[in-house]
């Protein structure tokens, strides 16, 4: 088996881990942090002086700035070292700036978390874990050996050498034991084995959403072209039709085809405005969601009792994620539930929308069911949001979302 960290052949192979590498690979983990973290405090002792100095004598803020910075280098080596005792790759969390330049840089390195999590990792290495170093490697090592070489001085003192002896063999798993601790710590701090995952998942979910805005914008122009184009053109022969209808007897059979054309014609236009306004309805756009879903309950042939009140517009995904939550609840409703009478509320609680679908049908709800809560949950989870369903059999049953208004 091949081992990815220290740890795991310290834990999984005891005495098999003392004829590898990794024993060496710590050890050189450790002094590599000792002359690391001396030369670094340093380095970064005489910076800061600096730039208390220069601040006094109002010269600049350069080395304070550096100061600040160092965080970044002192990460980017401790991530280098980092593969001595854990072979996992560690990336950069650091963004590249928007435009070149040490302007662009600067403001985007100051203005990221990362910046200011690895000069804490900073101060915590210079303050205590190459301290911790030194001291592990005194105990391990150094203190062995001038037990084995008491002698020297007192003859007397030959019994120390087997207790000297004795303790050697223990060096390879204290130091080991101590790399691991050092570059777990490390490796939490400056690069969490789901950094990538996470950063994956981030962009899963920016993905997600741009996808349902361009869905909702062209749900918005189909129901422009509809309104705009095909139904008003069908509203004009319509009216051509009433004006031909008025130089023909209604009883002549050129007069009785008008009139069943012009009621037909009549029926197509109100489908087609039916059918745009379940594409995206232009009272959403134009008057906000209460309003919509006012307008939506109004062709229910269910009573539904509506109870919206907003401070202010929300953001247009938002509006059309609740609209046809609305609407896709209220279409089950009618369909299999029963209900003589159905209730939607919602209000803004802090910066989420909080909706609520009720109705008194006889229950039974199930997204295993087919009955296109799937889909509702689909699209507030494109949202970031949550829905939750309670419907015991014989009812009622309660739909509630909340949606994220970021």
């Amino acid at each position: 088996m091949q081992h990815r960290t220290a740890w795991q052949a310290l834990a999984q192979r005891p005495l098999g881990f003392l004829a590898s590498v990794w024993p060496w690979r710590a050890l050189g983990y450790l002094l590599s942090g000792v002359a690391f973290g001396a030369l670094t405090s340093v380095v970064l002792l005489v910076t800061a002086l600096v730039g208390a100095v220069s601040l006094l004598l109002l010269v600049g803020i350069v080395p304070l700035l550096a100061v600040a910075l160092s965080g970044i280098l002192v990460a980017r080596i401790e991530r280098w070292r980092l593969r001595l005792v854990d072979a996992d790759p560690a990336p950069d969390p650091h963004r590249p700036p928007p435009r070149p330049g040490l302007r662009a840089w600067l403001e985007t390195r100051l203005r990221e978390p990362a910046t200011w999590r690895e000069l804490g990792f900073t101060a915590v290495s210079l303050t205590a874990l190459w301290w911790m170093d030194v001291l592990v490697l005194g105990f391990a090592l150094v203190l062995p050996v001038l037990v084995v070489l008491s002698p020297v001085d007192d003859p007397g003192a030959w019994p120390w050498v087997l207790v000297g002896l004795a303790m050697l063999p223990s060096a390879p798993y204290t130091i080991t034991a101590w790399a691991g601790a050092r570059a777990a710590l490390t490796r939490l701090i400056l690069a969490p084995r789901d950094g990538e995952l996470g950063r994956e998942l981030r962009e899963v979910r920016a993905s997600r959403a741009r996808l349902v805005d361009a869905f909702d914008a062209e749900r918005r122009r189909i129901e422009r072209d509809l309104h705009d184009g095909a139904q008003q053109r069908l509203v004009s022969v319509n009216v051509m039709l009433g004006m031909a209808l008025l130089d023909a007897s209604p009883d002549s059979p050129v007069g009785r085809q008008l009139t069943t054309a012009q009621r037909e014609l009549t029926q197509a236009v109100g489908e087609l405005r039916e059918l745009s306004q379940g594409v995206h309805p232009k009272a959403l756009t134009d008057q906000g969601l209460a309003a919509a879903v006012a307008n939506l309950t109004t062709r229910s042939p269910t009573p539904v009792e509506v109870d919206i009140a907003l401070p202010h517009r929300l953001p247009t995904a938002v509006e059309s994620t609740a609209y046809f939550v609305v609407a896709e609840a209220l279409a089950n409703v009618t369909k299999h539930s029963g209900a003589a009478a159905a209730e939607v509320h919602g209000r803004l609680r802090a910066d989420t929308l909080v909706l609520s679908v009720s109705d008194d049908g006889v229950g039974g709800a199930d997204p295993a069911g087919g009955s296109g809560l799937v889909g509702l949950a689909d699209r507030v989870a494109a949202a970031d949001g949550r829905l939750r369903i309670s419907s015991p059999a014989g009812g009622p049953t309660l739909l509630h979302v909340e949606l994220p208004c970021r």
